[in-house]
């Protein structure tokens, strides 16, 4: 149990955001620190289930994996988006 930065990459926000989260939390509550600061802000809420996966990779972590074992690294950008949205359709970028 421990803090842990990760960089939120939020669907339609245009501002990458620090986000505290702890090693404990799983992806449903790091989805959740990060709509936080993006949701009622700079992006308009909406109905549907957060989504967490690494930078341009095309599959999300699975909801009830921990940071822990997640194999992040601090400060590493994570891609946050609603399920059943297009955007976890397209081709990751390298």
């Amino acid at each position: 149990m421990a803090l842990f930065p990760l960089t939120s990459n939020f669907q339609e926000d245009f501002v990458l955001q620090l986000v505290a989260v702890d090693t404990d939390n799983n992806m449903d509550e790091v989805a959740a620190a990060a709509a936080v600061h993006s949701v009622g802000r700079r992006v308009k809420a909406r109905p549907g289930v957060l989504r967490v996966r690494r930078q341009g990779a095309s599959e999300p972590f699975a909801r009830d994996l921990k940071v822990a074992d997640a194999g992040l690294r601090p400060m590493e950008c994570v891609e946050i988006y609603w399920e059943g949205s297009t955007a976890h359709l397209r081709e990751p970028r390298h």
